[in-house]
C-alpha cells in the first residue's frame, strides 16, 4: 500500500485539517481499539502489549508514532494496524517497506485519519504542538490519540476524547490503551514485566 494522510480540507472553523481516509476498509464492525506509541524498536515489551491486546479481543490497532524498527509491523501483525510517524523515525526507507509488507497496515504519514463504526478518529505523533492543538480543538474528531510524551493521559476536550496510550519503550510504567468505541471509554493498560 502507498503512504498515505496527506490529504487536507478547511473545517468549519477554517483551520486545515486531515480529511478521512475513505479508501480504507469499511470498519464498521470494530469496537476495540488498541492503542500504543513510541515502541521506539523496542521488541520485548512490544510482544506485551501485542498479548494484552490479544486478551482483551482488540480488533484494530493505530500506533502513534516513534516505531524505531522496521521490526515492529510484524510483530502486530494479527491486526489491521495503521501507523504514523514519529519525530525519531524521519522518513525511514526500511520502515516504509517493513509497514507495506504486512498485510492490512498502512502507514499514514504524520496523521492518520478513519472513520470507525460511526467514530471519527485522528492520531499523530504529537511532536509538533499546533497540529495537535488544531486537531483536538476543531471538534471535528471523536477521538484523538498521540504519544511523543511517554506518559498516559485521557481526558474529554469539548467533547473529543483525547488519549495518549503512554510509551512501550521508556514508559514508566510501558503502557498502551484499549478503547471502546462505542461507550468511548478507555482501558489504560500497564505492561508489567511477564
Amino acid at each position: 500500500m502507498a503512504e498515505q494522510g496527506g490529504m487536507r480540507a478547511r473545517s468549519s472553523t477554517g483551520t486545515t485539517r486531515p480529511t478521512v481516509d475513505e479508501t480504507s476498509q469499511p470498519l464498521c464492525a470494530v469496537r476495540w481499539l488498541g492503542v500504543l506509541s513510541d515502541t521506539h524498536g523496542d521488541v520485548a515489551t512490544t510482544a506485551r502489549a501485542v498479548q494484552e491486546f490479544r486478551t482483551r479481543a482488540v480488533q484494530l490497532v493505530v500506533h502513534c508514532g516513534d516505531i524505531g524498527s522496521p521490526d515492529i509491523p510484524a510483530l502486530l501483525g494479527d491486526w489491521p494496524t495503521h501507523f504514523v510517524l514519529g519525530n525519531v523515525d524521519g522518513n525511514s526507507r526500511r520502515l516504509h517497506a517493513a509497514i507495506t509488507a504486512q498485510a492490512g497496515q498502512v502507514l499514514h504519514g504524520r496523521c492518520g485519519t478513519l472513520n470507525v463504526g460511526n467514530r471519527r478518529v485522528a492520531w499523530l505523533h504529537g511532536d509538533d504542538e499546533a497540529q495537535f492543538r488544531a486537531l483536538v480543538d476543531c471538534r471535528d474528531w471523536d477521538v484523538v490519540c498521540y504519544g511523543h510524551t511517554h506518559r498516559a493521559e485521557c481526558r474529554m476536550v469539548n467533547g473529543t476524547l483525547v488519549v495518549n496510550p503512554g510509551a512501550i519503550h521508556c514508559g514508566y510504567p510501558p503502557s498502551v490503551a484499549v478503547i471502546d468505541l462505542v461507550r468511548l471509554e478507555v482501558q489504560a493498560i500497564a505492561l508489567n514485566a511477564l
